[in-house]
């Protein structure tokens, strides 16, 4: 059966997804310049129910930001705050594990944890940290600091990106998230992320983690002042580290939040563009297992579709977001985990409750529920 495509020149892409073919760069290029949105979400959904069936994932996880104050002065962010700002705030250990601890039940299985660059707090203070975690939850999974969070630890600390793995992993730090990746392009950093370590340096550092056996996750952020052929780089270089690697286990696109930053002129994205970068990831990143609609970013309305156009997870109950919310997101912090369970049903795709290895989670269904 030959499906009705707007767009003819998307019909050799669709032989390619019909045969297992990698898509090469071209294809790429196509797929963004193409207005033809129902094929290509026909075509993201052809790998998505190929890789998982029906299924959509999803966790019992809570976001912990323990500082943001920041050294970096990135056009793109709103949650950094320089230390003298009176707003800004860094948590005490204590308020990190009590924070940790709040609302807490057996149904959680993540803490994700980044911050600002802190230009005063100690390696032994974020080691302390991951460890007081560890050992007051010891069945809660670590997901702790972006590749830059890693680096900037590595030259602030003077230690080898591999010591401040090693320290980290020793002190309980189970993976990485996947922030901070923004767009590769060094024309784009320099605009957005002057700042930050260029996109080189974020794939190495995300190289050492993978090979010390820690898995991450990888974001691309979209929507700013990148073009069809940055969005597609990105990619294809994730692509290419994932060869190497394997390390990389879910793929998140962002969309920018203009709110409350010095790029607040640039217009937000639209749900159509949210919706293409969805599929289009999962049609471009055949080695990456997952593609997560972030329902903090996207809304719940559009995760919801978004489980039809390539994504296969829609996050977890996060309780506390706090960097896209400064950036002017309108969405709740916090999601019950009841409230997943009756999304991801409406969408027509069977919920399947996950750790942050994918594993599964068998429990209740109104097991533990979580108070946000």
């Amino acid at each position: 059966m030959i499906p009705q495509f707007e767009d003819a020149q998307l019909f050799p892409i669709l032989e390619k997804v019909r045969a297992g073919e990698r898509l090469s760069e071209a294809d790429g290029l196509a797929l963004y310049r193409s207005a033809d949105l129902l094929a290509i979400g026909y075509m993201a959904n052809l790998v998505r129910e190929r890789m998982h069936g029906n299924v959509t994932f999803f966790n019992v996880n809570r976001h912990i930001n323990p500082t943001d104050v920041c050294v970096a002065s990135c056009k793109l962010c709103a949650f950094g705050k320089k230390a003298r700002d009176p707003k800004a705030y860094t948590m005490s250990l204590e308020e990190v594990w009590h924070r940790a601890g709040l609302g807490l039940t057996e149904a959680v299985t993540e803490f994700h944890i980044v911050g600002g660059l802190h230009p005063e707090l100690t390696v032994d203070w974020y080691a302390e940290m991951l460890a007081g975690l560890k050992q007051r939850f010891p069945k809660v999974h670590l997901k702790a600091f972006t590749m830059v969070e890693i680096a900037y630890f590595a030259k602030r600390f003077k230690m080898p990106i591999v010591e401040v793995l090693k320290r980290f992993k020793e002190a309980g730090m189970d993976s990485l998230p996947g922030g901070g990746a923004e767009i590769f392009s060094e024309r784009v950093r320099r605009i957005i992320c002057d700042h930050k370590i260029d996109g080189n340096e974020w794939l190495e550092v995300a190289r050492a983690a993978h090979k010390m056996g820690l898995k991450s996750n990888c974001t691309m952020l979209y929507g700013h002042v990148e073009n069809e052929e940055d969005r597609v780089d990105h990619l294809l270089r994730l692509r290419s580290l994932q060869d190497d690697t394997g390390g990389f286990v879910t793929y998140i696109p962002l969309a920018f939040h203009p709110d409350n930053t010095p790029l607040e002129h640039i217009p937000k994205t639209t749900g159509f563009a949210d919706l293409k970068n969805i599929a289009i990831a999962r049609l471009m990143l055949d080695n990456i297992p997952h593609i997560k609609a972030y329902w903090i970013m996207m809304t719940p309305k559009i995760a919801q579709i978004a489980q039809r156009f390539g994504a296969d997870d829609i996050d977890g109950t996060v309780v506390e977001e706090r960097i896209y919310h400064d950036a002017g997101a309108e969405t709740s912090q916090g999601m019950r985990r009841s409230e997943l369970l009756r999304l991801i049903r409406a969408a027509g795709r069977e919920p399947v409750e996950r750790d942050t290895a994918y594993n599964r989670v068998e429990r209740q269904e109104n097991a533990f529920e979580i108070f946000v």
